[in-house]
């Protein structure tokens, strides 16, 4: 279970949000709402350790995640704005190097590709491709190297409809295999049973 209690977080000297409480359990999905500026991102960054809570407590079935931030970090992926995607390498070379940092085999990669769809492009370097195809490069890797828990910061930006249908696809999988998932999207993701929290403005 990963849960967040009384979460504060700032953005400079303002605070972003406060009092904010969530709890995900194995297989269930948490997508964010609010308006812009709101700290949906805010609080996915902070939910990878990239930043820190100003007040309350992160953790991962009891256990406080500041004390072992290494571990956490281990155990998610989190896929921004800047989706990492290296245009110098071809498609499975970008999706080969995550998979081999989480000691994945290489079927997993081929399922990746299938997975998104871009097995067609397999040696094509990604600066070639268009930001639909690049989007989906960086979205194979959560196929690619599993992690208990996928933090998605608007992850259908670029897609057309077949690739928010193989996201869509890929969360469900996810989920049966007992996997969380926290998500900020503007757009409905067609997932069933779902969580909502709804982030304000301070």
């Amino acid at each position: 279970m990963f849960q967040g209690r009384d979460i504060a977080c700032d953005r400079g000297e303002r605070r972003i949000f406060s009092n904010l409480d969530f709890r995900i359990m194995q297989g269930q999905a948490l997508v964010l709402r609010g308006p812009n500026g709101c700290g949906k991102t805010t609080l996915l960054r902070t939910a990878a350790t990239l930043l820190k809570v100003a007040r309350g407590k992160l953790t991962w079935d009891g256990t406080d995640i500041s004390e072992d931030p290494e571990e956490h970090r281990a155990r998610l992926h989190f896929v921004g704005h800047l989706d990492a995607v290296k245009g110098a390498l071809s498609v499975r070379e970008n999706i080969a190097i995550w998979a081999k940092v989480r000691g994945s085999t290489e079927d997993r990669i081929e399922a990746a590709m299938a997975a998104f769809e871009i097995l067609h492009l397999m040696d094509t370097p990604a600066q070639y491709l268009s930001a639909g195809q690049h989007r989906r490069t960086a979205l194979a890797r959560l196929v690619a190297s599993p992690a208990a828990l996928w933090l998605l910061d608007e992850p259908t930006v670029s897609l057309d409809a077949d690739g928010t249908a193989c996201l869509q696809r890929a969360i469900a999988a996810h989920r049966a295999d007992g996997g969380m998932v926290m998500a900020a999207t503007h757009i409905e993701l067609g997932l069933d049973d779902v969580e909502f929290l709804q982030l304000k403005p301070q």
